[in-house]
């Protein structure tokens, strides 16, 4: 009702916005002999926020009349688009084109009303879309591997991840002139501001919630002393939840260390030592996942093994940092069920 009825450089104009019996309305134009009005009557119960708690207010059917000014005062019609929101029946009708509303002396006269939205615009582009039946839900498949190797794509992010804490995008590493020109970066530098309980440490996830065993492989950048990478399988929470997940996370550190922990926290730890691993140097870390056993390895050589955990007993596999530091990443591959 608005998006196809404005472009940018649009503007609203000053009006009062209510409507005498309940309901809102605005007004847009491009400042060209264009107009579009959109009106809503949603009563208080379909209208009702998380938060803040929405004041109480009464909708009632009513005729509003408009005084349409200045050039606008010329207008002879406008077209009119319609949609009312059945919550009884669900027989709700959407989007529907109902001709050319007339304009008699620059007054626009119309029958409102409950839980209806109007648009009155003088765009005649207007049009209602149509699309097919989208295919059925498949499982994501239980082996994916991607090497990022996108030389100019039309979007900064790698599909399938789901970033939950910090930003992972496709990036060209020019000083590399080997396999690792086109990698996986996680950029953000600082902890944003959030609006729920943000994890401290950054996590992009991908695949099924259902998989239970993995072997996961990633080479891994790491490009500060102060940082760090894991992979990780079998994460058990996601979105505004994800500061408390839990799961089989592998770190590596430039340090030369290396921790296995529950948590994205990193405070239950598994089992730790020493690894190598330095910074500005790529690296390979593959996670095992069989069941309760579990093992790790670094550039193809075994690193950790028999650790036991019965929980969680499945979920996402991931990539992440330590706290929010540059790091990339490359040849992702994993193999789950």
């Amino acid at each position: 009702h608005t998006t196809q009825f404005t472009q940018p450089g649009w503007y609203y104009l000053k009006v009062d916005g209510h409507l005498e019996k309940g309901g809102s309305f605005v007004a847009l134009t491009d400042g060209l002999g264009n107009l579009t009005i959109i009106i809503e009557t949603m009563n208080h119960s379909h209208s009702e926020c998380i938060r803040p708690p929405l004041p109480s207010y009464v909708v009632s059917p009513q005729k509003a009349v408009f005084h349409l000014k200045g050039s606008f005062n010329k207008l002879k019609s406008l077209r009119m688009w319609y949609s009312k929101l059945d919550f009884s029946t669900a027989n709700s009708t959407l989007f529907q084109s109902l001709g050319a509303k007339n304009i008699s002396e620059g007054i626009l006269t119309l029958s409102l009303g409950l839980d209806e939205i109007y648009t009155l615009t003088t765009l005649t582009t207007g049009h209602k879309s149509s699309s097919s039946e989208p295919p059925p839900s498949q499982p994501f498949p239980s082996t994916y591997k991607d090497d990022f190797n996108i030389r100019n794509p039309s979007f900064s992010e790698a599909p399938y991840f789901a970033d939950q804490t910090g930003v992972f995008e496709y990036f060209i590493n020019a000083s590399d002139p080997g396999e690792h020109v086109f990698t996986l970066r996680q950029v953000v530098t600082q902890r944003p501001i959030t609006w729920v309980i943000d994890a401290s440490n950054t996590i992009s996830i991908i695949g099924s919630y259902k998989w239970v065993n993995f072997i996961i492989t990633c080479d891994i950048y790491i490009e500060s002393n102060k940082g760090g990478a894991f992979i990780a399988g079998r994460i058990s929470k996601a979105g505004t939840y994800v500061a408390s997940a839990k799961g089989i996370f592998f770190w590596v550190f430039p340090d030369g260390t290396y921790q296995v922990t529950g948590d994205l926290t990193g405070n239950e730890i598994l089992m730790k030592g020493l690894s190598g691993v330095r910074a500005n140097r790529w690296h390979t870390l593959t996670l095992i996942l069989k069941g309760s056993n579990i093992s790790g390895m670094l550039n193809g050589y075994p690193l950790w093994e028999n650790v036991t955990t019965h929980s969680p007993e499945n979920g996402w596999a991931a990539i992440g940092t330590h706290s929010f530091e540059l790091t990339q990443f490359d040849n992702f591959h994993v193999e789950a069920s």
